[in-house]
């Protein structure tokens, strides 16, 4: 007998859980920068279409496919009878759908930290791993009868099983991956690199947020009886409250911290709230709830700060502290704080022991594997795009996509030139290969003041200017303007590009336009100058735009000409 509530509880969750792709897509594409956002869209996308076959043909048998202490069994295509471990009037479909979102979330995490600079197709390799072998043995031991639950290991909706494990494989991929070209100065200092889109970033937590309530409290996968009421209404409860506290206790340290609080790192805080209770959301008070908030709030600024700045992993999303550190910290905190059998409590110590052990030989289990995993997929086809592909970005490299964006412009990418010529391998900017600048320029007459005002303006590529305005500064530039303008020259822009099987001609690309105004510094020193920095020889260097300007006019003291260039400190 099936019951009508148990299945569509079931089947809402696995509806929730899946929209949870739509919110780490969002994430991950606002912490990072414009140029690779298509990227990463796809990569949230094929986690999710790779993932399903897969773990119908071989994950869900793993899990759920037997009795063994350490592994399920193999049941390709789920034609096994699963009658022990079906939730009570539940069908099988709507367990294995509940089931493959959930394995789904676990792959999905390691994008966002090995985010703008791996190859779509070793991508597209260790996701299936994961979906494979990697989560399925974990989930056995921990959801699948295995030994961690046979000894009382409590994770109730994959603290651990989903998201440490994720967190896990994030890691040691952005570990062996490196960091991101720029990320860091040349005395080992990190760079902050803006994401593009803070609003989206802001719209994938609220997704996630919305959806945590059918990925804790659907995981019930029952709503009969008056005790699986009462948990449901716990669980929310439980859910929000620690989220809502994580974020106000990393808002207050970053504020005390930095002056200012940090928009960014308190919305991830609401996410490691999330995290953290998740194992626990069964069996915790909202006080209980309120505590772990507190510790995911302190825990994850602090975790980011310490793979940033002291091991030096870069993680452009934070999902290492957000799922790693924080679904670990949030299961053996569930030890501490369970009404039923945490220490806190009285209950004794063997349930914190063994929250801490399942801890400890999960995130072994993770690590190990997507180790051998990567290193096979790094000395095979390779784990990382090449220097010249990163500083492109992914979108046109890997998936010919001009921009994610259409007519839109956006800031540029700001990657240090010393940095980029070093990882590229390419001369510096001041040992550039010289070019010929025409012998004269025309001189203008004399405008207001007497002394001759030249206009020079430069249209660029965007990861260029960086460099541009380094070298302005340095011969005498104190001055400049910079517009995100759209273009395209003879050659009517790249016509490499694909768009949904169609050809992309006359690309209005995205460039910059930087405006001089010179009257101590040679033109030529100004043209050479920039014609040094901006030269590959390839089509779309740019071009240099020179014009007589006949009067300036200080708005702030109405004076013209020469003395309207100067402005002296107050």
């Amino acid at each position: 007998m099936y019951s009508s509530v148990n299945t569509i509880w079931v089947l809402l969750g696995a509806a929730l859980v899946f929209f949870m792709q739509a919110g780490f897509a969002m994430c991950e594409a606002g912490f990072t920068r414009a140029k690779n956002t298509g990227n990463i869209l796809m990569k949230n996308l094929m986690d999710f279409c790779i993932g399903t076959p897969t773990y119908w043909i071989l994950g869900f048998g793993i899990m759920f496919g037997g009795a063994g202490a350490i592994i399920g069994g193999f049941d390709p295509f789920v034609r096994g009878s699963y009658a022990d471990i079906l939730p009570a009037g539940v069908p099988l479909f709507a367990f294995l759908i509940f089931q493959t979102v959930f394995c789904a979330t676990s792959a999905t995490i390691v994008s966002g930290s090995m985010a703008e600079r791996t190859k779509f197709l070793s991508y597209c390799i260790y996701s299936f791993c994961i979906s494979a072998f990697i989560y399925p043995v974990s989930g056995h031991w921990i959801w699948g009868g295995g030994w961690l639950s046979q000894l009382g290991f409590h994770d109730f909706a994959g603290s651990t099983a989903v998201h440490m494990v994720g967190g896990v494989c994030a890691c040691i991929g952005a570990a062996i991956l490196g960091p991101r070209i720029g990320k860091y100065d040349k005395d080992g200092k990190p760079r902050a690199i803006i994401g593009h889109n803070l609003a989206l970033g802001a719209l994938g937590v609220f997704i996630l947020w919305f959806c945590w309530f059918g990925f804790n409290g659907c995981s019930t996968v029952s709503m009969e009886g008056d005790d699986t009421l009462v948990s449901a209404g716990l669980i929310f409860v439980t859910t929000n409250m620690a989220a809502a506290v994580a974020s106000v206790v990393t808002m207050v340290y970053t504020w005390l911290r930095y002056k200012k609080p940090d928009v960014g790192m308190t919305l991830n805080a609401a996410l490691a709230g999330l995290v953290a209770i998740t194992a626990g959301c069964d069996m915790v008070s909202p006080a209980g709830a309120a505590i772990i908030g507190i510790a995911a709030g302190l825990v994850l600024p602090i975790s980011v700060n310490f793979f940033d700045s002291v091991v030096k992993i870069d993680d452009p999303v934070g999902a290492i502290s957000v799922h790693g550190v924080c679904g670990a910290m949030g299961t053996i905190l569930t030890g501490l704080l369970s009404t039923s059998d945490g220490l806190l409590y009285g209950h004794g110590a063997h349930f914190f022991l063994v929250q801490c052990l399942g801890v400890a030989v999960t995130a072994l289990w993770a690590a190990v594997m997507i180790t051998i995993v990567f290193l096979i997929i790094k000395h095979t086809i390779g784990l990382r795009v090449s220097a010249e592909e990163e500083l492109k970005g992914l979108d046109i490299t890997e998936h010919g996509l001009p921009s994610a964006y259409g007519g839109f412009a956006f800031v540029y990418d700001d990657t240090p030139a010393d940095l980029a010529a070093q990882a590229t391998g390419t001369t510096p900017v001041k040992e550039a290969v010289p070019v010929e600048v025409a012998a004269s320029v025309v001189e203008p007459s004399a405008p207001v003041g007497g002394v001759k005002m030249t206009k020079i303006d430069i249209l660029c590529k965007m990861e260029r200017f960086d460099a541009l305005k380094r070298a302005m500064f340095d011969i005498g530039i104190t001055g400049m303007t910079a517009v995100n303008v759209m273009g395209c020259g003879e050659q009517r822009g790249k016509t490499e590009g694909y768009f949904r099987g169609a050809k992309v001609e006359a690309t209005m690309l995205p460039s910059l336009q930087v405006s001089i105004v010179v009257s101590k510094l040679p033109v030529s020193l100004v043209v050479n100058t920039a014609r040094k920095v901006l030269y590959t020889g390839n089509i779309g260097d740019g071009k240099i735009f020179i014009s007589n300007v006949e009067n300036v006019i200080k708005v702030r003291t109405g004076e013209q000409g020469y003395d309207a260039l100067q402005d002296e400190a107050q």
